[in-house]
């Protein structure tokens, strides 16, 4: 018996319908954490500080719907934003996507549990800070490089 191929492992991210797109967030939060870009070098680093709609624990955003309308500077993942951002987390499932690549064991798709991206320590459940409990000036003490990488643990198949 063959098993079916994985609607991401057959469609180019512009062929997918709404709810395959969504479903490819796998909740880990990363996208949502400030980023600071230096001037005169153009380096995009990140904070371990998260937009204030970020839930925390659940790393979901709490007005997802209506999200521009309380942070207008939120950059809502497109295509054309996938394949020009520069800064999307080693691990996110659109640029693994973009770039050929297969998701990780414990992406909700593949693994059928929205706690894996937790239990991988994927996400940024536990990691962060409220961006309104952070002063602007503040923010360079805030700069961390974990959301770049990839947790050894996570990169291994997940045992049977």
């Amino acid at each position: 018996m063959t098993l079916p191929v994985p609607f991401w492992k057959q469609k180019t991210l512009r062929e997918m319908t709404g709810e395959e797109w969504e479903s490819l967030c796998d909740g880990c939060g990363r996208c949502c954490l400030n980023k600071l870009e230096y001037e005169d070098t153009g380096e995009i680093v990140w904070t371990d500080i998260r937009c204030k709609l970020l839930d925390g624990d659940s790393c979901r955003c709490t007005n997802y719907p209506d999200r521009k309308k309380y942070v207008p500077d939120c950059i809502r993942l497109t295509v054309e934003e996938v394949e020009t951002l520069t800064w999307l987390p080693p691990t996110c499932g659109y640029r693994l996507v973009k770039e050929g690549r297969d998701l990780y064991w414990w992406h909700p798709l593949l693994s059928g549990d929205a706690e894996t991206v937790h239990a991988a320590g994927i996400s940024v459940r536990g990691r962060t800070v409220d961006e309104e409990d952070v002063h602007w000036d503040d923010y360079e003490d805030h700069e961390v490089e974990w959301p770049g990488e990839v947790p050894k643990g996570a990169r291994e198949k997940q045992k049977a």
